[in-house]
């Protein structure tokens, strides 16, 4: 068959070809065996001497089973259960006819069968179906005895000596696929950041630097007016780094620290602070980054030094990590979007007007507000979005306005408020993807496949 489509696929017609099929019965081992030595009814029925035999003795035969029910059936033998001795089978016939080998052997020379008869050695796997194929060949309009295979490419040879003129070339398929090219692929979490980190862009905003993985307590927690007793500050919720353990003192802004260390024991700025014995040895410990708040609290202070306050939109994509326990829809690390503007005299109105026109970006109309509690923002929101599919309101992410607390120690102006929201990168590709479990999408879990195959991102904006 390979040599025929080697034909067929040359150009000129050399053959035509059509292919065909025709179907038949063959005997299975099974009924080879009828065939050579007889059925199981009939070699049971043999078996039955004209004064009977006990029915114990009987079935000690092959398949004696098989043959004794067929035997019954066909009313060949009969048992009485009552003689002497126990039950015994006697024969009802004198003789008996082999019906069963005489339709294999007409199956096996190819003969007319019934369809019932053949279909009843059918059901007893005496018989199995084989189909063969073939093709009938004749010759094409382009038949030859000698076959010129068709040259792929036009050389300059052939040009110059005229030898393409007696040549057949080969048609050009414009449809074929190329060869995949051996190459890296990105994986779906970074397509989905490279897009809402387009739309950051697009909304005027500045990415901040979120290389530094590693942060101390007084950026993550401190300086966002987070008590160093709160529960996120535990073992079992944050990474502690254990060399180095801490960072030098001399690292943080001498006067900053002063200022944050009052505010947390005694208050200021219309707060009257945690009241409690605020330690520099907390701040100094080294962890895993929780949050990217923490990028946002070095720019914000770093932006407070400027001489003049200039208004501000920045962004940031990037890992964090958490000591969660791992399941379905959470991981010990994940990427966290966060938005912050700064601009004089901001409010909640600002806030949820800005989270209208961001969300609507990505194809999200639907928002509900509802009132929530965070360390270092007041007023606080989850951001809740109705969800088609469920058919019911979902968080996709939280809000808020940055405390006075947290601003006013690093010397940015009073009347500058700082409004922020973040969410994760996760779920909005795990809803893409159609991802019902986290490790499928990043681990050792996750089908290489998927990564190779996932489209370009593109947001369903509004």
């Amino acid at each position: 068959s390979s040599a025929i489509k080697s034909l067929l696929a040359l150009p000129g017609e050399y053959i035509k070809a059509e292919q065909k099929q025709v179907s038949c019965w063959e005997l299975t081992g099974e009924g080879k065996s009828f065939v050579d030595n007889g059925s199981y009814e009939y070699i049971l029925f043999n078996s039955v001497p004209k004064e009977g035999i006990f029915q114990k003795d009987l079935m000690k035969l092959p398949n004696a089973k098989i043959g004794f029910s067929k035997a019954m059936t066909l009313g060949w033998i009969s048992i009485d259960k009552k003689a002497e001795g126990g039950p015994t089978v006697f024969r009802k016939v004198e003789t008996a006819e082999d019906e069963v080998v005489k339709v294999l052997n007409s199956i096996s020379e190819q003969k007319s069968v019934p369809d019932k008869v053949i279909q009843d050695v059918k059901k007893r796997k005496l018989i199995s179906p084989v189909v063969t194929k073939f093709y009938k060949v004749t010759k094409g309009p382009g038949f030859s005895t000698t076959i010129q295979r068709p040259e792929a490419d036009l050389t300059a040879e052939m040009l110059q000596d005229g030898s393409w003129k007696s040549k057949t070339f080969k048609d050009y398929n414009f449809a074929a696929r190329g060869a995949p090219m051996t190459s890296g692929y990105l994986h779906p979490l970074l397509k989905v950041r490279a897009e809402y980190r387009r739309i950051f862009l697009d909304m005027g905003f500045s990415e901040m630097p979120t290389a530094q993985f590693v942060e101390n307590g007084f950026w993550n927690f401190d300086a966002l007016f987070q008590p160093q007793q709160h529960p996120a500050r535990d073992a079992h919720d944050t990474f502690f780094i254990s060399d180095p353990a801490l960072t030098k003192e001399a690292k943080f802004p001498s006067d900053y620290l002063e200022r944050v260390k009052t505010t947390h024991e005694k208050g200021g700025y219309g707060s009257t602070g945690y009241d409690y014995d605020w330690k520099v040895v907390e701040a100094q410990k080294n962890i895993l980054r929780t949050h990217t708040t923490a990028v946002s609290a070095r720019m914000l202070y770093k932006i407070a030094q400027q001489p003049e306050f200039k208004p501000v939109k920045m962004f940031s994509i990037d890992r964090v990590f958490r000591n969660e326990t791992l399941d379905a829809t959470h991981l010990a690390e994940f990427h966290q979007i966060e938005g912050v503007v700064a601009d004089r005299n901001l409010n909640l109105g600002h806030l949820i007007g800005i989270l209208h026109t961001f969300f609507k970006k990505l194809g999200i109309e639907k928002l509900k507000f509802k009132p929530a509690y965070n360390p270092y923002t007041e007023p606080s929101m989850e951001i809740f979005s109705y969800h088609e599919g469920l058919k019911k309101w979902v968080e996709i992410g939280n809000s808020g306005i940055f405390r006075p607390e947290m601003l006013l120690p690093m010397g940015l102006p009073a009347d500058v408020n700082v409004i922020a929201w973040g969410l994760s990168l996760e779920r909005p590709t795990m809803i893409k993807c159609g991802i019902n479990n986290i490790r499928e999408l990043i681990g050792p879990k996750v089908n290489l496949n998927m990564v190779q195959d996932f489209p370009i991102c593109r947001v369903n904006k509004a």
